[in-house]
């Protein structure tokens, strides 16, 4: 496997939440979308919500045609989402828990406890071309249910490592990352990481060998609003590439 590259999806949601706050069309999520990938983006992430809090459907329609760049689809595991992604043939889903009361994803998805529901859905968005990536905290029990559910992704949540009071505990939650990491090659699962991701906390996280894939969407456009989309997103590539290859020499001098 080539771990010398990390890909760096863009969320552009909020950029719809800002719309939404006043309705109309600005600012637009997709001309966004097109900024993110001009910027050097090797993706977009969206996250269609039951309430349709920031994307709405309309989106997603337009942000097809829009961009040929890998378009991940966020989603709740309903029969209405199912039909949604069928439809529309997004690149990859990935299957997130989602309540109306949070005001984003509070933690990973319970494989373990919903898998008699998850496989079958699974297979089906499988069966129609669609990657499909679970949502899941760092937890091996997590892993080892998504890769009996079928799923070929998992998006390890980094929220508590984000989110973490002092240093020790974040250097907990960032060796149960890389733990969880190292698990997936041999589960035969690709592994991504998202949530909560800032300049400052990015660095060990894309230094983790097995992570192919960060998804980044709040930091950024709140940071596009001082510095513009393409600064934010080139300052967090150059982050993420000066630390993987770090982490690299590190792998090979250890």
């Amino acid at each position: 496997m080539n771990n010398s590259h990390i890909r760096l999806g863009i969320n552009v949601d909020h950029v719809a939440t800002v719309r939404n706050a006043r309705g109309g069309t600005h600012p637009d999520p997709v001309r966004a979308a097109v900024a993110a990938i001009a910027a050097g983006a090797d993706g977009i992430t969206v996250h269609l919500r039951e309430d349709r809090r920031h994307i709405v459907d309309t989106d997603l329609i337009r942000l097809k045609a829009a961009i040929s760049a890998p378009i991940n689809l966020e989603m709740a595991a309903t029969p209405e989402m199912l039909a949604i992604a069928l439809h529309l043939k997004p690149n990859a889903v990935c299957l997130v828990p989602e309540k109306r009361s949070e005001v984003t994803t509070e933690g990973g998805l319970d494989v373990a406890s919903q898998l008699g529901t998850l496989k079958p859905f699974v297979a089906t968005l499988c069966d129609a071309g669609i990657r499909v990536s679970l949502f899941v905290d760092a937890d091996f029990s997590q892993l080892h249910a998504a890769h009996d559910a079928g799923a070929t992704i998992v998006e390890l949540h980094t929220g508590a490592y984000a989110d973490a009071e002092d240093a020790h505990q974040r250097a907990l939650e960032l060796s149960r990352l890389r733990e969880a990491a190292r698990l997936t090659p041999s589960l035969g699962l690709e592994c991504h990481a998202g949530h909560g991701l800032t300049f400052e906390n990015v660095g060990p996280i894309a230094a983790i060998a097995n992570i192919v894939e960060l998804n980044i969407g709040h930091f950024l456009m709140g940071e596009a609003m001082f510095i513009g989309i393409q600064n934010s997103i080139v300052t967090m590539r150059t982050i993420m590439d000066s630390a993987r290859m770090s982490g690299i020499r590190s792998e090979r001098n250890g």
